[in-house]
């Protein structure tokens, strides 16, 4: 059972080979796949050097988005014939040591997710007005959605293969933060099986966040979208 762990990139210079080989550490049956967005601080030649039959790569023109890069990897691990597929950010503010009991949560489930806020609100070094922002908009999203997941746009999760197999990867709307909300959400809808388990999430180490007003104001609407083309059976 091969699992991969696909990390998209934008200056990560700093953190990338360290999270890599803890990534690697957990569990033989892993790999990596590093999607970078053409980073101009040089991730993607740290990555290039580390390549070997455990690290791949793939480096694209620009800076394109998360929803596009976890789309571009999600089919590198298909035509692959990975078993369980990974997402996860590159700075260390997803515990590698979770893996193991991920992989293990995800032989009786089909989509797992690491939550921040099923016991409690478990977040490290925070701000509290992006805390607010954060689980209000997992309010927000249950309201509308009606969608029973306490952290929807966590981006710490593992997938089954068919979970993929079964979603239209080129019908994806979304590209920031509502990306996380749009995968569950068609996931959700298609009954595949899901569970959260706790995690704790601690800001990143260096560099900055990539949230802007741009990817707010996306998940604000997507989940309306969302709704309606459900409900026409468009999806």
């Amino acid at each position: 059972m091969k699992a991969l762990i696909i990390i998209p990139t934008y200056n990560e210079a700093y953190n990338i080979s360290a999270m890599i080989k803890a990534v690697l550490a957990q569990d033989p049956n892993i790999e990596v796949l590093i999607v970078d967005d053409n980073s101009p601080d040089g991730t993607s030649k740290i990555v290039e050097e580390m390549k070997n039959l455990k690290i791949h790569l793939i480096t694209r023109e620009k800076k394109l988005g998360l929803g596009s890069a976890y789309v571009e990897g999600f089919k590198f691990a298909l035509e692959k014939s990975y078993d369980f597929i990974f997402e996860m950010d590159a700075d260390f503010s997803h515990d590698p040591e979770m893996i193991p009991i991920m992989l293990k949560e995800i032989r009786e489930n089909d989509l797992i997710i690491g939550s921040r806020y099923i016991k409690g609100i478990n977040v490290v070094n925070w701000p509290l007005r992006r805390l607010f922002l954060s689980f209000m908009a997992a309010r927000y999203v249950h309201f509308i959605t009606g969608m029973p997941i306490n952290d929807p746009t966590s981006g710490f999760k593992c997938f089954r293969r068919e979970v993929l197999e079964n979603i239209n990867l080129d019908e994806i709307l979304s590209d920031g933060y509502s990306f996380q909300i749009e995968m569950n959400f068609r996931t959700w809808i298609k009954k595949f099986k899901i569970k959260e388990i706790p995690i704790v999430f601690t800001d990143r180490r260096s560099g900055q966040s990539k949230m802007s007003k741009k990817i707010v104001r996306e998940a604000i609407f997507v989940v309306w979208k969302l709704k309606y083309l459900h409900m026409k059976n468009k999806i």
